[in-house]
Protein backbone atom coordinates (compact mmCIF):
# COMPACT_ATOMS: atom_id res chain seq x y z
CA UNK A 1 0.00 0.00 0.00
CA UNK A 2 1.58 3.30 -0.95
CA UNK A 3 0.13 6.71 -0.75
CA UNK A 4 -1.30 9.03 -3.05
CA UNK A 5 -1.04 12.78 -3.59
CA UNK A 6 -4.23 13.53 -2.12
CA UNK A 7 -2.63 11.71 0.99
CA UNK A 8 -5.23 8.67 0.16
CA UNK A 9 -3.96 4.65 0.48
CA UNK A 10 -4.17 2.60 -2.75
CA UNK A 11 -3.51 -1.12 -3.46
CA UNK A 12 0.07 -1.47 -5.15
CA UNK A 13 0.35 -3.10 -8.26
CA UNK A 14 2.38 -6.27 -8.45
CA UNK A 15 5.15 -4.74 -9.39
CA UNK A 16 5.03 -2.28 -6.89
CA UNK A 17 4.33 -5.41 -4.32
CA UNK A 18 5.12 -3.90 -0.20
CA UNK A 19 8.39 -4.52 1.56
CA UNK A 20 8.77 -3.95 4.89
CA UNK A 21 12.70 -3.98 4.68
CA UNK A 22 12.41 -0.84 2.03
CA UNK A 23 9.51 1.19 4.14
CA UNK A 24 11.94 0.88 6.89
CA UNK A 25 14.81 2.15 5.06
CA UNK A 26 12.49 4.49 3.93
CA UNK A 27 11.29 6.33 7.87
CA UNK A 28 15.16 5.68 7.93
CA UNK A 29 16.11 8.27 5.51
CA UNK A 30 13.59 10.42 6.12
CA UNK A 31 14.96 10.67 9.68
CA UNK A 32 18.69 11.19 8.60
CA UNK A 33 17.62 13.68 5.71
CA UNK A 34 15.75 15.86 8.16
CA UNK A 35 17.60 19.41 9.04
CA UNK A 36 19.38 18.97 12.76
CA UNK A 37 19.42 21.10 15.23
CA UNK A 38 22.67 22.77 15.92
CA UNK A 39 24.50 21.42 18.94
CA UNK A 40 21.36 18.88 20.38
CA UNK A 41 22.35 16.38 18.65
CA UNK A 42 17.90 16.27 17.30
CA UNK A 43 16.88 16.23 14.24
CA UNK A 44 14.07 18.59 13.49
CA UNK A 45 11.97 15.86 11.45
CA UNK A 46 8.42 16.49 8.77
CA UNK A 47 5.55 15.08 11.64
CA UNK A 48 3.25 14.62 8.45
CA UNK A 49 5.78 13.05 6.11
CA UNK A 50 7.01 10.57 9.20
CA UNK A 51 3.37 9.68 9.91
CA UNK A 52 2.62 9.32 6.31
CA UNK A 53 5.36 6.62 6.42
CA UNK A 54 4.58 4.63 9.52
CA UNK A 55 0.93 4.30 8.54
CA UNK A 56 2.01 2.85 4.89
CA UNK A 57 4.13 0.40 7.21
CA UNK A 58 1.17 -0.16 9.40
CA UNK A 59 -1.45 -0.67 6.94
CA UNK A 60 0.51 -3.33 4.89
CA UNK A 61 2.63 -4.84 7.67
CA UNK A 62 -0.64 -7.40 8.20
CA UNK A 63 -0.16 -8.33 4.36
CA UNK A 64 3.48 -8.53 4.90
CA UNK A 65 3.30 -10.50 7.45
CA UNK A 66 0.66 -13.16 6.18
CA UNK A 67 2.87 -13.23 3.06
CA UNK A 68 5.72 -14.40 5.12
CA UNK A 69 3.79 -16.58 7.54
CA UNK A 70 2.68 -18.54 3.70
CA UNK A 71 6.36 -18.31 2.92
CA UNK A 72 7.04 -19.65 6.39
CA UNK A 73 4.32 -22.12 6.26
CA UNK A 74 5.33 -23.19 2.43
CA UNK A 75 9.05 -23.32 3.51
CA UNK A 76 7.94 -25.62 6.55
CA UNK A 77 5.77 -27.70 4.10
CA UNK A 78 8.59 -28.23 1.98
CA UNK A 79 10.85 -28.92 4.25
CA UNK A 80 8.12 -31.53 5.46
CA UNK A 81 8.00 -33.14 2.04
CA UNK A 82 11.25 -33.00 1.61
CA UNK A 83 12.04 -34.63 5.14
CA UNK A 84 8.95 -37.23 4.57
CA UNK A 85 10.83 -37.77 1.04
CA UNK A 86 14.45 -38.03 2.62
CA UNK A 87 12.72 -40.40 5.39
CA UNK A 88 11.51 -42.66 2.54
CA UNK A 89 15.09 -42.39 0.74
CA UNK A 90 16.39 -43.45 4.20
CA UNK A 91 13.60 -45.96 4.82
CA UNK A 92 14.33 -47.31 1.13
CA UNK A 93 17.86 -47.36 1.44
CA UNK A 94 17.86 -49.10 4.95
CA UNK A 95 15.69 -51.83 3.43
CA UNK A 96 17.97 -52.19 0.69
CA UNK A 97 20.81 -52.19 3.03
CA UNK A 98 19.36 -54.48 5.01
CA UNK A 99 18.37 -56.66 2.18
CA UNK A 100 22.01 -56.85 1.09
CA UNK A 101 23.39 -57.25 4.38
CA UNK A 102 20.91 -60.22 4.18
CA UNK A 103 22.56 -61.29 0.94
CA UNK A 104 25.50 -60.69 2.13
CA UNK A 105 24.92 -63.12 5.48
CA UNK A 106 23.29 -65.52 3.03
CA UNK A 107 26.60 -65.31 1.05
CA UNK A 108 28.85 -65.31 4.03
CA UNK A 109 26.87 -68.52 5.88
CA UNK A 110 27.09 -70.24 2.03
CA UNK A 111 30.39 -69.83 1.82
CA UNK A 112 30.68 -70.85 5.34
CA UNK A 113 29.19 -74.29 4.76
CA UNK A 114 31.06 -74.53 1.08
CA UNK A 115 34.25 -74.35 3.26
CA UNK A 116 33.13 -76.76 6.12
CA UNK A 117 31.68 -79.44 3.29
CA UNK A 118 34.95 -78.79 1.20
CA UNK A 119 37.01 -79.09 4.88
CA UNK A 120 34.85 -82.43 5.48
CA UNK A 121 35.39 -84.03 2.00
CA UNK A 122 39.18 -83.00 1.88
CA UNK A 123 39.40 -84.85 5.55
CA UNK A 124 36.88 -88.02 4.07
CA UNK A 125 39.00 -88.22 1.19
CA UNK A 126 42.50 -88.25 3.01
CA UNK A 127 40.75 -90.96 5.72
CA UNK A 128 39.54 -93.22 2.62
CA UNK A 129 42.74 -92.47 0.77
CA UNK A 130 44.82 -93.53 4.33
CA UNK A 131 42.41 -96.78 4.39
CA UNK A 132 42.64 -97.58 1.14
CA UNK A 133 46.81 -97.33 1.15
CA UNK A 134 46.47 -99.54 4.20
CA UNK A 135 44.02 -101.90 3.00
CA UNK A 136 46.31 -102.54 -0.38
CA UNK A 137 49.13 -102.67 2.34
CA UNK A 138 48.08 -105.08 4.09
CA UNK A 139 46.41 -107.20 0.94
CA UNK A 140 49.97 -106.92 -0.29
CA UNK A 141 51.96 -108.67 2.73
CA UNK A 142 49.47 -111.12 3.28
CA UNK A 143 49.58 -112.00 -0.79
CA UNK A 144 52.76 -111.78 -0.15
CA UNK A 145 52.59 -114.36 3.12
CA UNK A 146 50.58 -116.52 1.41
CA UNK A 147 52.74 -116.79 -1.62
CA UNK A 148 55.36 -117.62 0.58
CA UNK A 149 53.22 -120.38 2.20
CA UNK A 150 51.99 -121.51 -1.06
CA UNK A 151 55.87 -121.95 -2.59
CA UNK A 152 57.20 -123.13 0.90
CA UNK A 153 54.21 -125.76 0.85
CA UNK A 154 54.86 -126.77 -3.22
CA UNK A 155 58.72 -127.02 -2.55
CA UNK A 156 57.78 -129.47 0.68
CA UNK A 157 55.25 -131.03 -1.43
CA UNK A 158 57.61 -131.49 -4.55
CA UNK A 159 60.87 -132.32 -2.55
CA UNK A 160 58.39 -134.95 -0.87
CA UNK A 161 57.36 -136.24 -3.97
CA UNK A 162 60.88 -136.12 -5.26
CA UNK A 163 61.72 -138.40 -2.32
CA UNK A 164 59.29 -140.89 -2.88
CA UNK A 165 60.24 -140.75 -6.44
CA UNK A 166 63.72 -141.92 -5.75
CA UNK A 167 62.58 -144.25 -3.42
CA UNK A 168 60.45 -145.88 -5.74
CA UNK A 169 62.85 -145.82 -8.29
CA UNK A 170 65.56 -147.01 -5.90
CA UNK A 171 63.07 -150.01 -4.47
CA UNK A 172 62.25 -150.92 -8.85
CA UNK A 173 65.91 -150.92 -9.77
CA UNK A 174 66.78 -152.82 -6.73
CA UNK A 175 64.37 -155.43 -7.99
CA UNK A 176 65.77 -154.98 -11.51
CA UNK A 177 69.13 -155.65 -10.07
CA UNK A 178 68.14 -158.92 -8.10
CA UNK A 179 66.22 -160.11 -10.62
CA UNK A 180 69.76 -159.74 -12.68
CA UNK A 181 71.29 -160.71 -10.13
CA UNK A 182 69.53 -164.10 -9.99
CA UNK A 183 69.55 -164.66 -13.62
CA UNK A 184 73.39 -163.68 -14.16
CA UNK A 185 73.64 -166.35 -11.42
CA UNK A 186 71.80 -169.19 -12.82
CA UNK A 187 73.57 -167.98 -16.66
CA UNK A 188 76.54 -168.95 -15.11
CA UNK A 189 75.93 -172.19 -13.39
CA UNK A 190 74.77 -172.99 -17.23
CA UNK A 191 78.20 -172.25 -18.62
CA UNK A 192 79.51 -174.21 -16.16
CA UNK A 193 77.47 -177.40 -16.29
CA UNK A 194 77.82 -176.88 -20.41
CA UNK A 195 81.74 -176.29 -19.78
CA UNK A 196 83.14 -178.69 -17.23
CA UNK A 197 80.05 -180.90 -17.21
CA UNK A 198 80.33 -180.68 -13.48
CA UNK A 199 76.82 -180.86 -11.94
CA UNK A 200 76.03 -178.09 -9.44
CA UNK A 201 74.90 -179.03 -5.77
CA UNK A 202 72.21 -177.09 -5.66
CA UNK A 203 71.78 -177.28 -1.73
CA UNK A 204 75.50 -175.98 -1.69
CA UNK A 205 75.56 -173.56 -4.41
CA UNK A 206 78.15 -170.03 -3.62
CA UNK A 207 76.27 -167.72 -2.61
CA UNK A 208 75.92 -164.49 -5.47
CA UNK A 209 78.17 -161.45 -5.07
CA UNK A 210 76.92 -158.12 -3.03
CA UNK A 211 74.36 -156.28 -4.62
CA UNK A 212 75.66 -153.08 -6.61
CA UNK A 213 73.92 -149.31 -5.14
CA UNK A 214 73.17 -147.54 -8.40
CA UNK A 215 73.19 -144.64 -6.52
CA UNK A 216 76.29 -144.37 -4.78
CA UNK A 217 78.18 -147.03 -6.95
CA UNK A 218 78.47 -149.31 -3.63
CA UNK A 219 78.11 -152.58 -2.44
CA UNK A 220 74.70 -153.00 -0.48
CA UNK A 221 73.66 -155.72 1.90
CA UNK A 222 71.80 -158.77 0.23
CA UNK A 223 68.03 -158.95 0.44
CA UNK A 224 66.79 -161.83 2.38
CA UNK A 225 65.50 -162.95 -1.10
CA UNK A 226 69.32 -162.38 -2.66
CA UNK A 227 70.59 -164.32 0.12
CA UNK A 228 68.67 -167.36 -0.68
CA UNK A 229 70.19 -170.22 -2.67
CA UNK A 230 69.48 -170.73 -6.17
CA UNK A 231 68.44 -174.25 -8.01
CA UNK A 232 70.87 -175.12 -10.42
CA UNK A 233 69.65 -175.99 -13.90
CA UNK A 234 68.32 -179.75 -13.97
CA UNK A 235 71.30 -182.15 -15.65
CA UNK A 236 70.22 -183.22 -18.97
CA UNK A 237 69.80 -186.49 -19.39
CA UNK A 238 72.39 -188.94 -20.87
CA UNK A 239 71.94 -190.16 -24.57
CA UNK A 240 70.47 -193.70 -25.33
CA UNK A 241 70.64 -195.47 -28.35
CA UNK A 242 67.65 -196.73 -29.99
CA UNK A 243 67.83 -200.87 -30.07
CA UNK A 244 66.71 -201.17 -33.34
CA UNK A 245 69.48 -198.88 -34.50
CA UNK A 246 72.81 -200.57 -36.31
CA UNK A 247 75.14 -201.80 -33.94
Amino acid sequence: MNTSANGEYYQAPASERFSIQQELDRIEEIVLESPRVPLSGKTMVSEDELLDQLDVVRVNLPAAVQESVQIVQQREEILMEAEQYAQEIITSAEKQAAAILNDMAIVRQAESQAAQLRAQTEQECAALRGQTLSEIEQLQTQARKEWEDTRARTVGEAKTIQEDADTYADQVLENMERQFMEMLHILRNGRQQIQGGQSLDTETTAPPQAPINPTTGTARPATRREAMPVRGLPERPPLQRNPGARS
